[in-house]
């Protein structure tokens, strides 16, 4: 098989992307670290929550909203029960499942953070591009994610997406 070699255009297209994702996810986690004294994931669990119905989500569907595996969130929200600002209740359609529920101390978090992580997102993001590439970013974004989760007609292994994914244990030494 021969290897597709990226062109130029597309080689600088990459690490523009690389380097942009990874500053803007450093800015982010750290002005949540200053203000919130979170990660970023910590508050993305958190935001995700306040927006649901009743300020719950299934486990399973909080780490595919957060596009995170399984073990990841578990061990997040571990972190944020162990805080107050979230509980976790057990599924009654599924006894195997759980479900996180945003607490009213995790809601006033969001709601102190909010303000410094928007203006954060903002100033790194969205003050430096055109209405009409705001519209670009998104179309192109989804179009990536679409492709991703095989929502373009080829369906993804189990494992291909990370809130399926198991965690593999560790290797024997």
């Amino acid at each position: 098989m021969t290897t597709r070699w990226l062109t130029p255009e597309e080689q600088r297209a990459w690490r523009a992307y690389i380097a942009a994702t990874h500053l803007l996810e450093d800015a982010l986690d750290r002005q949540l670290q200053q203000d919130a004294g979170m990660p970023h994931l910590y508050y993305s669990i958190l935001a995700t929550l306040s927006e649901a119905p009743g300020r719950q989500l299934r486990m399973t569907d909080l780490a595919e909203a957060l596009k995170i595996t399984r073990s990841r969130l578990t061990y997040a929200v571990n972190r944020l029960e162990k805080d107050g600002l979230v509980r976790r209740e057990s599924c009654r359609w599924d006894k195997r499942g759980s479900i996180a529920v945003l607490t009213d101390e995790g809601m006033a978090e969001v709601e102190r953070a909010a303000p410094g992580h928007v203006e954060t997102v903002r100033a790194a993001l969205f003050d430096h591009l055109s209405e009409e590439q705001v519209g670009q970013l998104e179309e192109i974004c989804g179009r990536i994610t679409r492709a991703l989760e095989g929502e373009d007609g080829a369906r993804p292994a189990a494992d291909d997406v990370p809130w399926r994914r198991r965690s593999s244990p560790p290797p024997c030494s």
